[in-house]
């Protein structure tokens, strides 16, 4: 798709839903971290700041059904299950680490556009 051409609107949402998938905070994150290795869910959960037991595994079957992340039943006692990044899943850590570069690089910025509006829209409501 050229973003400079118009589309058809159901590839606009097609798109969307990508975008909504990958740049869910948390599906970033989990990223970031099996990006290393291989991570066992409380070990991925420790690591994923702020994430809450049901949202870690509710993102890890999204990822998983998405085809970005694999499930590996360990041949243990008890057994312990182990998410990996799939090929598909390591073709998406490049995007990221650019996002998170270019977010980095310009979060002053956005914060005094934000403090700037702010500041404009308070004077002219007070009108």
């Amino acid at each position: 798709m050229n973003v400079s051409t118009p589309t058809d609107t159901r590839d606009c949402r097609r798109i969307s839903e990508i975008l909504n998938r990958v740049g869910d905070k948390w599906t970033m994150q989990v990223v970031v971290v099996l990006q290393h290795r291989p991570h066992r869910f409380n070990d991925l959960r420790r690591q994923v700041n702020g994430i809450s037991q049901q949202m870690l595994t509710r993102t890890l079957k999204l990822l998983e059904r998405d085809g970005l992340v694999e499930r590996e039943v360990l041949g243990t006692s008890p057994p312990q299950v182990e998410y990996a990044l799939t090929p598909f899943g390591f073709s998406l850590v490049e995007p990221v680490r650019r996002l998170a570069e270019w977010a980095s690089a310009n979060l002053d910025t956005l914060h005094d556009n934000h403090r700037r509006y702010d500041a404009d829209n308070e004077a002219n409501d007070g009108r």
